[in-house]
């Protein structure tokens, strides 16, 4: 996350829902409300989208959009904490923030001012899978920021002692946003003790440890391997034409010279054969219980319809589960009232009665790592995390042995519909939409084709995957046990401001 900037997080969840909600979770998508009309139609046409490939390697993808006179301009890199090694977890991140130091031509600090100068406003993000940077501006104004994003991707330039200042930045952003938050120490540790192989069990914020020993050299080296043209893609959205975009695009990335890129090995989660438990003691005003359980996710591939007569992918009953489980997590959680709602914080449920102050449900669908089905809660009074654990695994099974209603399945998929719809309204979102599904390796169509898959979900497989993913030997519990605070405790004085 960009340091002086808006507070996004590092943490692949936000803070201000459960911290074991997943990523492009589709229950987060199914958030608005359309009538059942909306329903039998697909979302409304979206303006051409076109994708072209510089000679050095960078992906250039434009979505023209007139109806303001504002653009988009996003530099996507598919470079994460998941590429990071141990003992530098969290340099993607750290080398995130130097970003914003320096080049040749352009002084620490001056680029935000340069972007401000023009009318417009950035900031930047970094995640498992990938780091983006992202201006709004005038579209008139679309070469000065293309002009700043290349320079800086290709030239990043900076003194030692603006490292040694910045990365205590990133030491309090970390004591901030993890460790003054017991769920997100919570979370944290529960995920270390999720994966074993795959590096989605690191911090994208990194070890305190790690950013201890962190050097400037340790930047230098990931930016030098990383931020390579073929490695990247620069998105522009809004009021632009896609010549414009190409012939910019051409004077200002296109002189940046070709290189390799490491080889990705493959890192392959084992299977696991026996639940995992956390007890985590902190000081808190409330409990929390996440079970988390491994899931198969959607593959790329399997988006794309087979010819007729043409074998099925070795992946493709795995990548419909994984769409019947993102169904399932919606019906569970995925509107106001929905089952867990009622169940659980209602007290509709066995014995109408009260458990939870707030229950969850999301599935991880897409990512370049493995993905996780999270189910989690908070007590109500008088109530234990072990009650509100039986009562969420109470509402799976009950899907598992009854099934879900179309009614139910034709809400969820209503909603979907619509979040994709409203969603046109910004640009900035139709930018970030194209650059996630590039990085995940989605055809420029990816949302409309997943829509499509997921309007095929049939009840029967949500069923079928309601009984078939939820057993303890998949499962990690994690349990905040919410201790006493010590009276004697002097609130902790911030090392450096952080400034949004």
């Amino acid at each position: 996350m960009k340091h002086p900037r808006q507070a996004l997080l590092t943490q692949p969840v936000p803070l201000s829902r459960p911290v074991f909600r997943i990523p492009h979770a589709p229950a987060a998508l199914l958030a608005l409300c359309l009538g059942a009309a909306a329903l039998a139609q697909a979302p409304a046409p979206q303006p051409e989208v076109e994708q072209f490939t510089l000679a050095n390697g960078l992906t250039v993808i434009v979505k023209p959009d007139h109806r303001a006179p504002t653009a988009v301009h996003m530099l996507w890199v598919r470079v994460g904490s998941m590429d990071e090694v141990d003992g530098t977890s969290g340099v993607a991140h750290a080398l995130e923030h130097m970003m914003f130091k320096g080049t040749p031509t352009v002084k620490p600090g001056d680029f935000s001012k340069r972007v401000a100068a023009l009318g417009g406003r950035d900031n930047a993000f970094t995640s498992r899978d990938n780091t983006g940077y992202h201006q709004q501006i005038p579209a008139g104004k679309l070469e000065d920021v293309m002009r700043l994003e290349a320079d800086r991707f290709a030239h990043m330039q900076w003194p030692d002692e603006e490292f040694t200042r910045e990365i205590e930045v990133v030491k309090e952003e970390r004591r901030l946003r993890t460790e003054d938050s017991p769920r997100a120490m919570l979370y944290e540790q529960a995920t270390a003790i999720t994966f074993l192989a795959s590096p989605y069990r690191r911090p994208v914020v990194g070890w305190m440890s790690d950013l201890d020993a962190m050097t400037p050299g340790d930047l230098r080296e990931f930016y030098r391997l990383w931020y390579v043209p073929a490695n990247a893609a620069v998105v522009v959205a809004g009021d632009v034409t896609v010549a414009q975009v190409k012939k910019l695009a051409e004077r200002y990335y296109g002189g940046i010279p070709a290189r390799s890129l490491p080889v990705r090995k493959p890192r392959i989660e084992p299977e696991q054969d026996g639940m995992r438990r956390l007890d985590y003691k902190a000081p808190a005003s409330q409990a929390y219980v996440g079970m988390s359980f491994k899931v198969p996710k959607l593959e790329p591939a399997d988006l794309v319809t087979p010819a007729a007569g043409a074998q099925p992918s070795p992946t493709a009953a795995a990548s419909r589960d994984a769409l019947a489980l993102a169904v399932l997590s919606a019906v569970l959680d995925g509107y106001s009232g929905a089952r867990l709602d009622r169940a659980l914080v209602q007290g509709q449920g066995q014995g109408n009665e009260r458990v939870a102050d707030s229950a969850g449900a999301s599935s991880g669908l897409i990512g370049r790592g493995p993905q996780l089905f999270v189910l989690d809660g908070v007590p109500a009074e008088g109530k234990t995390t072990q009650q509100v654990a039986e009562a969420l695994r109470r509402q799976v099974a009950l899907v598992a042995r009854e099934g879900v209603s179309e009614a139910e399945l034709n809400r969820v998929k209503t909603q979907w519909v619509a979040s994709e719809t409203y969603k046109l309204d910004s640009v900035a979102s139709q930018a970030r939409e194209l650059g996630s599904n590039w990085i995940q390796g989605l055809p420029l169509d990816g949302s409309a084709r997943l829509i499509a898959q997921l309007r095929t979900v049939t009840a029967a497989e949500v069923q079928a995957v309601a009984a078939k993913y939820f057993g303890d030997d998949q499962m990690t519990m994690a349990t905040l046990l919410p201790q006493a605070a010590d009276p004697n405790r002097k609130p902790r004085k911030p090392a450096v401001t952080l400034r949004h």
